[in-house]
């Protein structure tokens, strides 16, 4: 985490410059002094108020998260409390968002991935993001489903989101935001009864 006394300013410079070093280079070859050159300031800034290249991969990811919930929220806000397929699109949605299928955030969103798996606060931080996800899905499927097949369903919705958006990533031609959204409301439908399933 960034340490107190840090200027606004230079943080989203900073995590900005971390996703474009990400873009370029990959996450291994994205040392603090390459990201440093990106950002336009000395090494030794990065890693007194971020502890090094772990920290800054942190907070960029903080970053990242905070504008992916922040989406998800306006999108839910705008939609109608007792519309459940319309809410859960609307999840759906955020995690299919412009800013969240962008080159620099998807490259980074993998870096992400590979590193939660070796460092404990990224790994509490992509358990953190797993668990919001499972909790928006199961409070809307809860409307309509019985608390068990609303915790199965979810899960396969957001099984959806990761796979989809994985293959999306790694794919030359990149997300198909519309297509995911579309996939992923088929399999809604099928899963809740008759009467709500069509929107």
């Amino acid at each position: 985490m960034p340490k107190v006394g840090m200027p606004e300013i230079r943080k989203p410079q900073l995590i900005n410059a971390t996703m474009e070093a990400i873009d370029s280079h990959g996450l291994q070859k994205a040392s603090v002094a390459v990201i440093s050159r990106y950002a336009g300031v000395s090494p030794a800034i990065i890693n007194h108020y971020f502890g090094g290249k772990d920290g800054l991969m942190e907070a960029t990811m903080r970053s990242v998260l905070r504008q992916l919930s922040e989406g998800v929220r306006e999108r839910l806000a705008a939609t109608d409390e007792g519309d459940t397929v319309g809410r859960i699109k609307a999840i759906v949605g955020g995690n299919f968002d412009p800013s969240q299928i962008d080159r620099k955030v998807v490259k980074t969103w993998l870096a992400f991935w590979s590193q939660a798996m070796h460092h404990p606060q990224l790994f509490r931080l992509q358990r953190v993001n797993e668990q919001r996800l499972l909790s928006h899905l199961r409070r809307e499927l809860k409307q309509v489903l019985d608390p068990e097949r609303a915790q199965f369903v979810a899960q396969g919705i957001a099984a959806l989101i990761d796979g989809i958006w994985l293959r999306g990533a790694l794919a030359p031609e990149g997300i198909n935001s519309d297509l995911a959204q579309r996939i992923i409301t088929d399999y809604l439908e099928r899963q809740l009864p008759p009467a709500i399933g069509k929107s």
